[in-house]
């Protein structure tokens, strides 16, 4: 048997999704450490998060290359501070932290 789903309870599950998934991400980046030289819409040690979505807006398969940084690590993007590798993030943690950032106005 198919179960009907009243329109108001879906309209309500697809407002309250956004923000569900930005909290969760931004808890696994505190999780991971991101905040530590990041924030969302300052320059810390790093960019903003906010300004890194700017910068790569609209860029095919940015996020696949922002994971992998995520990842492995960078230099000269930014300037001379070198973002360090991120062994504890797992691909599928950086893929999810790439798309959250690409999100943030």
């Amino acid at each position: 048997m198919k179960k009907w789903i009243a329109p108001a309870a879906l309209a309500m599950a697809c407002a309250v999704a956004p923000a569900a998934f930005a909290a969760a991400d931004l808890d696994l980046a505190r999780s991971k450490n991101c905040m530590a030289c990041h924030s969302i819409g300052n320059k810390v040690v790093g960019p903003a998060f906010k300004d890194v979505a700017r910068r790569y807006a609209g860029q095919p398969d940015i996020d696949k290359k922002l994971a992998e940084k995520i990842m492995k690590g960078g230099s000269g993007a930014w300037g001379v501070v070198s973002m360090p590798a991120n062994p504890q993030v797992s691909p599928a943690e950086a893929q999810a932290l790439a798309q959250w950032i690409l999100t943030l106005k």
